[in-house]
């Protein structure tokens, strides 16, 4: 599997911005759809985005879709999440997740069988 290391967190004041990485090693990145996720305690995890092998498809999820923007860089092996208009609503521990051989439409839901998940990195937006 691929091996996924998040970083880029830390604390924003609201309506501020924050880009978060995902490092990728270990297996070809470009063979991997992959996706963030972010979950507070006492929640579910929640859906973030999501992005195909190429870049040419992305999806999001209802809260986040307009101020976040995802993308990749398949040749330095990186995702990244674009982060605007924070929230306070918006801090969680965001984690990535990769997926080799999953459908599309299930990858763009959020509910593929990931392969590979990183340890998350935080997220903390003060009002």
């Amino acid at each position: 599997h691929v091996q996924l290391v998040e970083s880029g967190g830390g604390v924003v004041q609201a309506g501020g911005s924050l880009r978060l990485s995902c490092a990728a090693s270990g297996r070809t990145f470009s063979n991997y759809a992959v996706a963030w996720f972010r979950q507070t305690e006492g929640k579910e995890r929640e859906f973030v985005a999501a992005i195909d092998r190429n870049g040419a498809n992305t999806a999001y999820g209802a809260s986040t879709k307009g101020r976040f923007t995802i993308s990749r860089d398949n040749v330095r092996n990186t995702l990244y999440l674009q982060m605007r208009g924070l929230e306070p609503g918006d801090t969680a521990v965001y984690t990535c997740a990769a997926d080799q051989s999953s459908p599309w439409d299930m990858v763009a839901l959020g509910r593929a069988a990931f392969d590979s998940w990183g340890q998350g990195t935080q997220v903390t937006v003060s009002s």
